[in-house]
């Protein structure tokens, strides 16, 4: 049981570039609050950051439109490029209208443009460039893990965050895109409630719980706040990712 947490966004976070070193980035950051790092504790960060360090860029200029993509931006009212590598990144294109393309990510997340996004980097009208989501995020967690847990000794979880939106609610939330360290989906089924009944389907996306939290400390603008310590999180501890979280086709009544 959790009966309180702590959430810390961490200050004065530099801009990340290609290359940089996100864990020392965040031991840095660290060393200007009142915190030190505890055994089970966790990191949320935002999936920019990660997919900047990764070098994730991609640029318009570069891109060769095909023929469905050409064709399904002109039903989008979108570029065509950015159609192409959003088809790039998609395994299906699950549902559009004008402005939105939702697709099932080459990872599995089902959500808008495949995740790219243009918002919060640095870009060039006449070359224009977007930023792709991490090539396999929960690899980007357990390496993260791995690098704080030889520099500092401690033994943390590790969430990489997005914002996506849900079938039946307005609204952005943060979803976890990349786990580590901890088992994301928790399984009440046949646990007793206050009745003693047992429960039947009930399962717990505590990933994406926490980075909805983490999301709203963070911001969706401009407050520069990309990772946010977490204290107080009970989680039971695992080596598995974040492809728990994921709904296969065949169960998920929205496709």
């Amino acid at each position: 049981m959790n009966s309180s947490l702590i959430l810390t966004a961490l200050p004065e976070f530099p801009l990340v570039e290609p290359g940089d070193d996100l864990a020392g980035l965040i031991l840095l950051s660290l060393e200007k609050t009142a915190f030190s790092l505890c055994d089970g504790d966790t990191l949320v960060l935002a999936q920019k950051i990660v997919s900047k360090a990764e070098n994730r860029y991609a640029y318009l200029n570069a891109v060769e439109a095909g023929d469905e993509a050409t064709a399904l931006a002109a039903k989008v009212d979108k570029d065509p490029r950015l159609l192409q590598l959003i088809l790039n990144e998609s395994k299906e294109v699950v549902r559009y209208r004008p402005g939105v393309v939702i697709v099932e990510h080459n990872k599995g997340y089902v959500h808008a443009n495949a995740g790219i996004d243009k918002s919060n980097i640095a870009s060039d009208e006449d070359n224009p460039r977007v930023l792709l989501l991490p090539l396999d995020s929960d690899a980007s967690a357990a390496n993260l893990q791995q690098q704080i847990k030889q520099r500092t000794g401690k033994s943390l979880h590790i969430i990489i965050n997005d914002s996506a939106g849900r079938a039946w609610r307005n609204g952005t939330v943060g979803m976890a895109l990349g786990t580590a360290g901890f088992q994301p989906l928790e399984d009440l089924i046949g646990h007793r409630d206050l009745f003693d009944r047992p429960m039947e389907i009930t399962q717990v996306a505590v990933a994406d719980e926490l980075a909805a939290a983490a999301s709203f400390v963070m911001g969706q603008a401009a407050e520069a706040a990309p990772v946010v310590l977490i204290r107080g999180a009970q989680l039971q501890p695992a080596e598995s990712g974040s492809q728990a979280l994921i709904r296969q086709k065949q169960d998920d009544l929205f496709r």
